[in-house]
């Protein structure tokens, strides 16, 4: 067992965790969406950018388990399990699976281009993806209404999040020991 690497895990986890939950303290609610503006999907790119997949799930797991206990790092000072299964829900489960998508398309290469596809794949497409079909579910409206409402004026904002991630990425990784 590699401690001192199982330490440094958890320490970039509680990091990138932090970072997101800071983030989140950016959020503009839309008078149309249940689902506000937030920066918390910049937290996500840069962790699965930054991170290894393993570092970047755990920083992910952390985040969303604080919340779900009541803390309140999501978006707009939320918090609690009721924000979890509520219309924002899938939002925070697509991080999950995003942040371990952008991690594993990224691999070990430093490219802005291969971070850029990454960050677009796993930080819009996949959390889209689950965010605006638990939207969808839980609010009972249609894909196309959720995806209206929960992904269409968030484009321009995430596309934007998606160059700052891969600037901040690429500049990091060539300071990281690999």
């Amino acid at each position: 067992m590699n401690t001192k690497g199982d330490l440094t895990d958890f320490i970039y986890a509680a990091l990138f965790a932090a970072l997101t939950a800071v983030l989140g303290f950016v959020s503009i609610p839309l008078p149309f969406s249940p689902v506000p503006v937030s920066g918390q999907s910049l937290g996500i790119m840069l962790a699965g950018s930054i991170l290894t997949a393993r570092q970047a799930v755990f920083s992910v797991l952390t985040f969303i388990l604080i919340g779900t206990a009541g803390v309140p790092v999501f978006s707009g000072f939320a918090g609690g399990i009721g924000v979890v299964f509520g219309p924002r829900g899938g939002y925070y489960f697509g991080f999950l699976i995003g942040v371990v998508v952008i991690a594993l398309v990224r691999g070990n290469k430093n490219n802005i281009w291969c971070l850029a596809l990454a960050n677009s794949i796993g930080g819009i497409i996949i959390v889209y993806l689950f965010g605006v079909l638990w939207l969808s579910f839980v609010t009972g409206m249609g894909v196309e209404k959720a995806f209206m409402a929960g992904a269409l004026p968030f484009i321009p904002g995430d596309l934007f999040k998606v160059f700052v991630a891969t600037i901040i990425g690429v500049a990091i990784n060539k300071r990281l020991p690999q």
